[in-house]
């Protein structure tokens, strides 16, 4: 779910050509959650080998993260970790959401309702244990690094971009402003054109960045004010936030009252499914590690082959020629850096 800034913040779009030489710190189970709910046949089914595995993850992640490579960006994807007890509740929702979902894409297909049998499928994505492990050897071979952060991933992101090893952190939530990131990448891994639902209609998405400093001084707030906001509005950590309170109300509201414990004395029937001021703390001072090495290297291509074609059966021709454009890529990004190292 993340938190609902969308109306609040202001963004800037970005053409991707721009950032070659910058790293990229990815929430790597949003993407793969984008991955397995975008990438699937018309009726909803997901690629799968021949084993009956689920690979749109895999499909995803290794195409998507070429093209990135071959634009010079250098991407690191970081794994979540344990979840915090306080949400438990979002998991409960978000498994009851997929079961409903589930129900209603079967009914669907029987029915020969195909495109909305496709859009129910998309909801009921699940990220099992199998492919995060899947993923993490993919990038291995492919010679990207990962880290598997202690706890929220969003977070470990935005502790790299805070101590300088990454740009940006890249999520589609809005929640890595509220752990600290200076700067957000949005629609990195679902940029293109793409069908809205149930519409015969066609938008095209584009990468955009959310910078920290420009929405505190919009807003004329701090980013602990920004943390309030979001609790109000409702996080990953009380999904239902606060009944009738949207983002500009929750806004005004702590603009008024100051803070978050001020603001909630003066609203009626305030309830939390834990308490306010531990999601709080979560927020300024969550678990990450300081435990990892970043380095890129040139892909295993031998290694990629096995994994991807001899396993999980990728048409060859496809990935090599994918391996050869990131390869291309990545040497290209290296000689501007040393030009640009040299010149200045």
């Amino acid at each position: 779910m993340g938190v609902n800034l969308g109306d609040l913040v202001p963004k800037t779009k970005v053409d991707l050509k721009n950032l070659s030489g910058k790293i990229v710190a990815i929430d790597a189970y949003n993407a793969l959650y984008q991955f397995l709910s975008i990438i699937r046949q018309p009726d909803g089914t997901p690629l799968k080998d021949r084993s009956g595995r689920i690979t749109s993850h895999l499909s995803g992640l290794f195409y998507r993260t070429c093209n990135l490579l071959e634009l010079g960006i250098k991407p690191i994807y970081i794994f979540d970790g344990v979840p915090p007890e306080m949400k438990e509740a979002e998991i409960r929702r978000r498994a009851k959401i997929k079961e409903e979902a589930q129900v209603r894409y079967e009914r669907a297909l029987r029915e020969g309702r195909i495109e909305e049998a496709r859009m129910y499928a998309q909801m009921t994505s699940r990220l099992k244990d199998y492919m995060a492990e899947d993923s993490k050897t993919l990038l291995t071979r492919m010679g990207v690094p990962w880290i598997q952060a202690p706890s929220e991933g969003e977070a470990q992101a935005a502790h790299l971009a805070k101590k300088g090893d990454a740009d940006y952190c890249a999520s589609q939530d809005f929640d890595s402003l509220l752990f600290g990131a200076p700067f957000l990448l949005r629609n990195l891994t679902i940029s293109g054109r793409r069908k809205l639902p149930r519409k015969n209609v066609y938008i095209e998405i584009t990468p955009e960045i959310v910078e920290m400093s420009r929405v505190l001084k919009e807003l004329g707030i701090t980013r602990e004010q920004l943390v309030d906001v979001g609790i109000l509005v409702g996080t990953d950590f009380n999904p239902e936030g606060i009944k009738g309170i949207g983002p500009k109300t929750a806004l005004r509201l702590i603009k008024k009252y100051g803070t978050l414990e001020e603001a909630l004395k003066n609203i009626k029937n305030a309830e939390f499914p834990v308490d306010p001021k531990e999601i709080k703390e979560f927020f300024l001072h969550p678990k990450v590690t300081d435990d990892y090495t970043l380095t890129w290297k040139n892909p295993d291509v031998e290694g990629v082959i096995d994994f991807l074609c001899g396993e999980k059966d990728f048409s060859e021709d496809r990935v090599r020629k994918a391996l050869q454009r990131a390869i291309k890529g990545m040497e290209k990004a290296r000689t501007k850096t040393t030009l640009d190292s040299w010149f200045s």
